[in-house]
């Protein structure tokens, strides 16, 4: 685009209309098909059509018109015609138009004489303006608001004219406009005056807004919106008079305009940091909170309250339920963001409420059904069990109601319960024993493999008293159903040995034996189970039709889970050997122990599954039954102690991680020795409210410790400094790149190195990936040896390593043929765009499977120890390793790390690095890397090829 376009239409080029159609339709008398030829000409004229002959049809027969349409389609036709000439003179024939539009100024018809005043507010021509001018200031006095509201549009319009034009037809517009604002009644026509008043003569638009300070919370929305802007743009060009504008905004949170109420909370959160405004400030986030319908506005909301978080922390704990308040939405994002604003707020003081009311959540999931019930309850048990883990003491009034999802159909849902209760088990002692009870009372509804053989591993562990553990065995032996797991008929057809030839009594005994779902879609007490358990040997079905009992994980060819069943079996039997007085009892346990081992292999090797046991599963159980028929010391130490002691090694590890993370965050910035100390003790308090007063200390406080201090270091700017040119160039040129997550600033300095004055220079941008360039290239005059700043902005819409390359296009005086300077290409790094993070294991995995891109960069360095390998992976890359550091402890000559980052974009980057140490000393593997988008995949594995070696 060359030239600047005010008006967009969609045309649709399948059947254009011709220029002699166009003329004959406005020539006629047909209104309605002069209203279609205009609209054709409009169209044609918007996408790059001349149509020069028209003009003068259009004066001749259309200006006369009184139509209104065509009146209006006239007066679009005329703000899209050029009328100027090359040299940028106006062209005579408009002259014509003129007295047309002075005739529309004082029609009588207001529609008429609105339109065409809010036409001259698209006019940039001197020359055509100029006599207009007496018209537009009369409209001023108009009895009709619609012309006054357009007629001060148009003033302030003429009086920005670029150079001084403006300034010289209307040299008493602040006046006019000043003097019109303090008689308006019309609330439009009162914004649009304030407006040109706040951006043309400030200090006039100040002493109105003071002089009316205490009717400001009379003032209609849109008045009050201007108003704050211009508060907003006042205190940023000079803070030390904020403290007269506190006490308009903090009057103006009353108003009943959500989108005033917001703006104010936006400008208190910006001027102030008074514990009184910022708390007034998240009490109005907390409203709109409530009040709004719009899931957008909600998220918006909840970004300024994490804002907030980062820095009034103290202020934001005090509003934690409020922010809960949101979770009543069924929205999962803004359900995510409230959860994770709040995990960050809570003390040993809120935290109880805090549970009771996620405990509360947790039960309207069951009760009320929605679409994503089982994600939702996801995050509340996550929610639950990050409180637990910092709040021991309430984990014993939440274990219990989150034990009764063990058996959720939602996988994720249920595994995030059984984690939960393996880390509450081991750091909670007294509640051991309530656990293990309600865990053997509820193991048969667990249904999902993995959460099994976690629960497994609990009832293995942690069953320790003599009834503990015999109520273990029977549990397992419960859910496994009968042995053998299958059997041969005579026709020598294989089935399931738990279903007998004979069917006398079989639904009886089935219907006795299976879990019963009551009324309310819990299931029936284990006191009814155990009593059936009595009464006749367990059949459980082999099928898949009751995915929770481990019979049926097993005949479905799961045989990870029998080697976790084996080794749970054998830890209570050494168990068991310890606390039973009874010899021959505990022989008699381990022999039925070994009886299922053996039956578990007997299946594996059969023929009755489609695939055989695999070798892992198949040495684990082998291993199991030579440790049951000889047992050592040392080995019974191994089993039932060792692991355990490795788990709260890990879990104090993990602790001791967050606890080292949370105090690298909470260190601030201290100020230098040498900084000016301000004492508020001697500061004059005349005519200072009390708010006024807080703020003083909040900014002497900050400044104190050097939170005013720039962020940036002068160092790191001359970093980012790029040469576009050589230094022999006639033009040099070098650009300073910021990058603000969703878009990038050149700030580019071109220097006019000759004797001559370059005319039309111009920055021509081209870009590659995901960036977009914002501005129109603009043309430029340079004196000689003289210098320019150029700002470019660039919108980033995706994660990706992107290139900007471009040439400086000039004119001199005694050269005819335009001159080009050919730029440096300016790569956009990823590492700008991405930050570390940390994420569970669980949610590293599932997202491991779950993405599609994926890059694999074999390893090639000259770096020949494996940390200082994976040290310098995650320095070049900006990622975090989860693999905790006691994982890549001592000499093994193989690593393998799992690192994670998120982008500002929200997406997600998994690398795994996996090394290995050759005979002759170099490192061989691969670092393989894993994202949703294909951008961020590339772009990492390019830096990570280009980082690998060992450079910089």
């Amino acid at each position: 685009m060359e030239k600047s376009c005010s008006l967009l239409i969609h045309f649709d080029k399948g059947s254009p209309a011709m220029a002699n159609e166009i003329k004959e339709a406005l020539e006629g008398n047909d209104v309605d098909a002069k209203v279609d030829a205009l609209k054709k000409a409009i169209m044609l004229l918007l996408n790059g059509e001349t149509l020069p002959q028209l003009f003068i049809t259009i004066v001749r027969y259309v200006l006369p018109s009184e139509d209104h349409t065509v009146q209006k389609l006239l007066l679009l036709y005329l703000e899209i015609i050029d009328k100027t000439d090359s040299r940028g003179r106006v062209l005579p024939e408009m002259i014509l138009i003129c007295q047309n539009l002075r005739n529309n100024l004082q029609h009588p018809n207001e529609y008429i004489c609105g339109v065409t005043l809010r036409f001259l507010c698209r006019l940039s021509e001197p020359e055509i303006l100029e006599p207009l001018v007496p018209s537009v200031l009369a409209n001023l006095d108009h009895r009709h608001p619609f012309i006054r509201r357009h007629a001060l549009l148009a003033v302030a319009a003429i009086y920005r004219l670029p150079g001084q034009a403006g300034e010289q037809l209307l040299p008493d517009a602040p006046e006019l406009v000043e003097k019109a604002l303090s008689s308006e009644q019309d609330l439009s026509a009162r914004r649009n005056a304030f407006l040109m008043l706040a951006s043309c003569a400030q200090p006039r638009a100040v002493a109105h807004l003071l002089s009316h300070a205490d009717h400001v919370p009379d003032w209609g929305d849109l008045l009050q919106m201007a108003a704050l802007d211009l508060i907003r743009r006042v205190c940023r060009s000079n803070p030390a008079e904020k403290g007269k504008y506190i006490k308009i905004i903090i009057s103006l949170l009353n108003s009943p305009s959500a989108a005033v109420v917001y703006e104010c909370a936006n400008t208190l959160v910006a001027m102030s940091s008074a514990p009184t405004a910022i708390r007034a400030a998240a009490n109005t986030y907390c409203q709109l909170l409530l009040t709004q319908s719009d899931n957008n506005v909600k998220l918006i909301v909840l970004d300024r309250l994490n804002e907030l978080k980062s820095s009034h922390r103290e202020i934001m704990m005090e509003m934690i339920m409020d922010v809960l308040r949101a979770l009543s939405s069924p929205n999962l994002d803004i359900r995510r963001k409230t959860l994770d604003i709040a995990l960050e707020l809570i003390t040993s003081k809120n935290v109880d409420e805090v549970v009771l009311a996620l405990k509360k959540e947790v039960v309207k999931t069951q009760t009320i059904e929605l679409e994503k019930n089982g994600e939702y309850r996801q995050m509340l048990v996550q929610a639950i069990h990050s409180c637990a883990i910092k709040f021991p003491e309430v984990a014993s009034t939440v274990v219990h109601l989150l034990m009764d999802f063990l058996g959720d159909t939602i996988v994720a849902s249920a595994l995030d319960v059984v984690l939960f209760v393996k880390e509450i088990i081991e750091t909670n002692p007294k509640l051991r024993v309530s656990i293990i009870t309600r865990l053997l009372d509820t193991f048969y509804q667990i249904r999902a493999a993995r959460v099994c053989t976690c629960a497994l591993w609990v009832i293995g562990e942690y069953c320790l008293s003599l009834s503990e553990v015999e109520s273990g065995i029977a549990t397992i032996k419960q859910c496994l159903g009968d042995l053998p797991f299958y059997t041969t008929t005579e026709e020598g057809e294989v089935m399931d040995g738990s279903k007998k030839p004979q069917q006398v009594n079989s639904s009886a005994t089935i219907s006795s034996r299976r879990p019963v779902v009551l009324a309310d879609g819990t299931y029936a007490t284990q006191s009814a189970a155990s009593e059936t358990a009595l009464s006749a040997p367990i059949v459980l079905p082999g099928s898949l039709g009751s995915p929770g009992n481990l019979r049926s994980l097993i005949l479905s060819g799961d045989f990870f889970v029998g080697s976790v069943v084996a080794c749970t079996l054998t830890k209570l039997v050494l168990r068991l050997e310890e606390v039973q007085p009874s010899k021959s009892e505990a022989n008699k346990a381990c022999t039925g122990v070994l009886l299922i081992m053996t039956s578990m292999l007997q299946l594996g090797q059969s023929s009755f599954l489609p695939h055989p046991i695999d070798n892992d599963s198949f040495d684990r159980i082998v291993l199991c039954i030579r440790l049951l028929c000889n047992t050592g010391d040392e080995v019974r130490k191994i089993w039932l102690q060792s692991c355990r002691q490795s788990f709260a090694k890990m879990l104090a590890e993990k602790q001791f991680r967050e606890t080292e993370e949370i105090k690298a965050k909470a260190q601030i910035s201290h100020a230098q020795p040498d900084d000016l100390i301000d004492f508020y003790h001697l500061k004059s308090r005349k005519g200072m409210s009390q708010l006024e007063l807080e703020d003083e200390v909040q900014d002497d406080l900050k400044r104190a410790t050097g939170e005013f201090m720039k962020d940036g270091d002068d160092a790191n700017k001359l970093n980012r400094i790029l040469q576009l040119t050589g230094f022999s160039d006639p033009v040099y040129a070098e650009a300073f790149v910021t990058v603000h997550h969703y878009d990038i600033v050149l700030d580019v300095t071109v220097i006019n190195r000759t004797k001559e004055t370059l005319q039309n220079l111009c920055l021509e941008l081209a870009t590659m990936g995901d960036l977009k360039l914002v501005d129109r290239p603009q043309n430029y005059t340079l004196a000689p040896e003289s210098s320019k700043q150029i700002r470019a902005n660039i919108k980033v819409s995706s994660t990706e390593t992107g290139v900007i390359f471009g040439n400086i296009v000039y004119e001199t005086s005694n050269v005819l043929e335009r001159t080009v300077v050919v730029l440096s290409d300016i790569h956009i790094d990823i590492m700008d765009y991405i930050s570390p993070a940390s994420c569970a294991d669980v949610t590293f995995r599932n997202m491991w499977a779950e993405f599609e891109w994926e890059n694999k960069v074999a390893v090639n360095t000259v770096i020949q120890d494996e940390k200082e390998f994976l040290n310098h992976i995650i320095k070049s890359t900006n990622m975090k390793c989860l693999t905790p550091p006691s994982a890549v402890d001592g000499e093994c000559g193989f690593l393998a790390a799992n690192l994670y980052a998120k982008s500002v974009f929200g997406e997600d980057a998994l690398v795994n690095v996996s090394v290995e140490k050759q005979a002759d000393g170099k490192l061989s593997g691969y670092i393989r890397i894993r994202s949703k988008t294909q951008g961020i995949a590339l772009s990492l594995g390019d830096k990570i090829t280009l980082k690998q070696k060992g450079g910089n």
